[in-house]
Order: C-alpha cells, then structure tokens, then sequence
C-alpha cells in the first residue's frame, strides 16, 4: 500500500501545482484589475498560465497532428491514423495517406518505451511518409492497463516485435530507434531461426545500446552502481487508485521525468522562466518553440516494472545480447542466424545516450551475414536526438537509410515470361561496413 500512497502523493503534487496555476491565471485575470494596470498581476497570469499548462501535459499523451499530406501531384491528401494489430500493451498503427498509390517501401518504426510515448518520433514519420508507408509501434502507458492484462518484460517485448513483424510480411523494412535496438535484433534473429519467411529485408538500428559496455556513458555507468534491489526498492511503485491499472507495479513516468529534468536543471529553469516573460509581455503562442518542445517533452508515460527492471538487469548489467546469451521464451537467441536481412547501423559522435560504438557493436556479433550485407554510419556533430529526428536525420542520415532500403528491396515479380539479367552483387550502401 506505501508504494500506492507513494504513487498517489506524486499524483497530488501534480495536480495541486496545475490547480495552483490555474488558480493564478484566473485571479489575475479579473476585468476589474484591467482598470488599474499592474505589472505584477501580468507576471502572475504569465506564471499561472506556464505552470497550468506545464503540469497538465505530464498526463496527456499528445496527439500525432498528422492530418494531411501534400502528394507529388501537388494536393494535400488525408493521413488516416489506423490500427492494423491491437495489443494489451502496445498497437500497430499505419499511416495511410487516402488518394495516394500505395509506396512500395513498407518501414515499420518501431518506437521506444523509455519514458515518452512513441508520439516523439512524429517528425520521423512525416520524413518518410513521402517515399514509404509507414508503421510504428504504440505503447500504452503502462498505468491504464489492468493488473488482469499480466506482466510484460523485455521477452514480452520481443515477442509483440515478432507479432508486428509476421503481420506486415518479409518485404518490410525495420527501423528501430534507440532503446528497442537490441530487443529488435533479437526478434529479427528469432524469426531467422523460427520463421525465416517473416524476416524483413532490411534492419536499421539507430542509436541503440546493443554493447553498452563498448562506450560507457552516464546511463551505463547508473545501471552499474546500482543493485537490481535498490532499484526495485527506490524506483518501483504501485499504480494508485484514480487509473485503470490500480496496483500494477510501474517505473512511474513522473519519477522519469524528474531524472530528465535534473539532469539539465539550469537549462529546463531558465527555459520556464523565459517563456513567463514571453508570455507577460504578449509575445509567446499556443504552438511556440517552448509550447511545441515542452509539450511531447514533459508528455510522459508510465513503464511496466517488469520491463524496466528486465531491461536494466539484461540489457545492461549482464549485456545478454552483446554475448549473444539473450533467452526469449525457453529459446535461446542466436544472432549468427541472421543471414539475409541487410542491417544497417547509425549513431551520433556527440550522442551521450546511447555513444558511439555501442550500436555498430551489432555488426561484429553477426557472424553468419556476409558484408556486403552490413553498413554502418557516424553523424558527426550529432547528438541522440538528431540523429532520428532532427537536422542531421532530415539532410544526412534520412537518405542514406531511404537509400539502404533501395538497394536492398525485394524486386518486383517479373512479369510472364520475362526474364532479367542478374544484378551484379555491392554493397548495402556507400556507408558499408568493412
């Protein structure tokens, strides 16, 4: 009950302080104050409208705001956001642009579960709309999902991958953004091994801690010092009473959300507190740089314990899928079954998440795929976030993946009695590993 009382408390803290800015807003907002201006009541509207909208977005899961899209015949077509596979835990969701011809890249994006909801890729998905059709992964927070749903870990993970991956067939292109990285190599390999007509034809990890030992960071270093009991004692709490999923045992989004926030305070401080003076002068909007950044950032989700505990104890202390040892349902993975599908590699030189080295690491433990089948790239100058969605992703790092996918998709069925010269044999791409 203490760890419910916990959850709930933080819950309070939340509330009051979006009620108290609420409050603000509207005391000093009364008309008859407009009769004698007053700086100060300017100041408390500007505060009490930030704060308000501050701490009522850590409990909205922002919306994808993909309405439409402009084709190459020049008019704007409907996106249609549908569910293709609906799970307890997490759903497929497609990006159907209506009136368009259906692309023959087919990508799916699978999202990390890290804190945010998969809404953080969403300048991803409007980058490759244009040339695929595209897929991502939902996952649901895990604070609506009832205790009756059961548990879900790192394995559970894998296995929802597996699920999407033989629902969208072997002409599909995977893309998995940092924290899924590992956890999607292994479903790729489990698919070799189980169901080899289900594997895509190409994997991109970008960012991912497949080797977190290779290049340690802040994050690695955290999940070292720590024992998997204190984690479970400190970080762990049980759902309260006003969610669907009372008593689940979570990674609360909230407490997430304080690690983000500290590990940058001054910055995140002086952000606020320049948005309160925008706001008080008349300057700031509803769709601003702060509002448009602060919105999906402090958007946060809550994560099964079962899955965060898995994935410090698996991914990161015992490094599973760096020494090839990862287990998922009785069956032990083996990466070296992976001989068809293309897997390309990308990383930021100035990622302090997830740094250069740990993901390439995936090309060294895939003995069994011929090079020409392996690539690699290092965005300089580039931090985590850039490298799936900022600059360097747009200009640099998005065509080469679009260019990857290119070289290594399925041919089209030829037609009746037509034949073709065979294909000289080259690299994934110009970024090929040696």
């Amino acid at each position: 009950m203490r760890y419910m009382a916990t959850y709930d408390m933080m819950e309070t803290v939340r509330n009051t302080n979006q009620w108290l800015g609420a409050s603000a807003l509207a005391m000093a907002s009364y008309p008859m104050f407009s009769m004698i201006p007053n700086p100060a009541l300017n100041w408390m509207a500007a505060w009490g409208e930030v704060t308000e909208r501050t701490f009522a977005r850590m409990v909205t899961k922002p919306d994808w705001g993909i309405h439409s899209f402009t084709c190459e015949d020049g008019k704007d077509h409907v996106v249609q956001i549908e569910t293709v596979v609906e799970r307890d835990f997490g759903d497929l969701l497609h990006f159907s642009v209506l009136g368009r011809k259906r692309r023959r890249s087919q990508v799916l994006l699978v999202a990390p579960m890290s804190g945010h909801y998969a809404t953080l890729l969403r300048s991803t998905v409007i980058s490759l709309l244009p040339d695929c059709e595209v897929y991502v992964t939902d996952w649901h927070n895990a604070r609506d999902i009832p205790v009756s749903s059961g548990k879900f870990d790192v394995e559970d993970y894998t296995l929802y991958l597996v699920d999407f991956m033989r629902h969208l067939g072997p002409d599909t292109h995977v893309i998995a953004v940092c924290q899924p990285a590992p956890l999607t190599l292994a479903a790729t390999a489990y698919l070799a091994e189980q169901d080899p007509d289900a594997q895509p034809s190409t994997l991109t990890l970008i960012g991912g801690p497949i080797d977190p030992s290779a290049s340690p960071t802040d994050v690695t270093d955290f999940g070292h010092s720590v024992t998997m009991g204190q984690l479970e004692e400190t970080m762990i709490q049980r759902v309260g009473f006003k969610y669907n999923g009372v008593g689940r045992k979570v990674y609360p989004g909230l407490l997430q959300l304080q690690s983000f926030m500290s590990m940058n305070a001054e910055r995140h401080s002086q952000a606020f507190m320049d948005q309160i003076g925008r706001v008080a002068k008349g300057e700031a909007s509803d769709h601003d740089a702060h509002n448009r950044f602060y919105d999906e950032y402090l958007a946060v989700m809550d994560m099964p314990a079962e899955f965060y505990l898995s994935t410090v104890d698996r991914i990161f202390k015992k490094c599973e899928i760096a020494n090839n040892e990862f287990v998922v349902d009785g069956h032990k993975i083996d990466l070296s079954k992976i001989t068809t599908v293309a897997v390309k590699t990308v990383e930021g030189a100035k990622d302090d998440i997830s740094a250069p080295g740990q993901c390439v690491a995936a090309l060294d433990l895939l003995t069994g795929l011929p090079d020409d089948k392996k690539a690699s790239h290092l965005e300089p100058e580039a931090g985590h976030y850039g490298i799936f969605a900022g600059k360097s992703w747009r200009n640099n790092i998005r065509p080469l993946v679009l260019d990857f996918i290119k070289t290594n998709s399925t041919p089209p069925k030829e037609a009746a009695g037509e034949t073709k010269k065979p294909a000289p044999k080259k690299p994934a791409n110009k970024n090929a590993a040696a």
